[in-house]
């Protein structure tokens, strides 16, 4: 791990393990103004259409949406104290738009965060939080491995002037690091 700067403390989490979000998030008994949502399970090992491991799938749900999501409820009050903001990392492959095939277990755990995250922005609507969904690009890490298109820096510089621009009850759309508007 690359050295980290400032005042920043790391807390090691799995979010398939809603007891320990739970005690996490009473831990951090602070008000927080940027919430990141970034649960991500990779793309192999699902397999395709008529050759699908359910298991797997289970397990790209578990970490892509029931991860995210709770990780938001456990942390909301936080975010709320500070009327701060709430960013969900998701994926353009959650796009029922771009449904080009492949992938179905991590497209779909994607898109049911799609539609997570636009329930509980309408759930926080009234409390002065502002919540975003972002698709970073197609990153050069582990996950997106080396034929990405872009690098970690410029994701990340997309996407914090992206969660910037987030303001409370601002529609919700999926955007992408570079500010593309991306079809649910």
């Amino acid at each position: 791990m690359k050295a980290l700067k400032g005042d920043i403390t790391l807390h090691a989490l799995d979010v398939t393990d809603v007891a320990a979000i739970k005690a996490l998030s009473k831990d951090i008994d602070e008000p927080l103004d940027i919430l990141i949502v970034n649960a991500g399970h990779g793309t192999r090992g699902e397999g395709d259409f008529g050759d699908l491991d359910y298991d797997v799938w289970k397990q790209f749900l578990d970490v892509n949406l029931y991860g995210a999501v709770a990780t938001a409820e456990a942390f909301a009050p936080q975010v709320k104290k500070a009327k701060g903001k709430i960013a969900f990392l998701s994926s353009k492959m959650g796009s029922i738009e771009d449904a080009s095939g492949g992938a179905m277990a991590y497209r779909t755990s994607k898109t049911a965060l799609n539609m997570a995250s636009k329930v509980v922005a309408h759930a926080l609507a009234a409390s002065g939080v502002a919540v975003g969904v972002f698709h970073p690009g197609w990153v050069k890490t582990d996950m997106g491995g080396p034929s990405a298109l872009i690098d970690t820096q410029k994701s990340v510089s997309g996407l914090r002037d992206q969660i910037a621009k987030l303001t409370p009850g601002s529609e919700l759309h999926l955007v992408a690091y570079d500010g593309d508007v991306i079809p649910w």
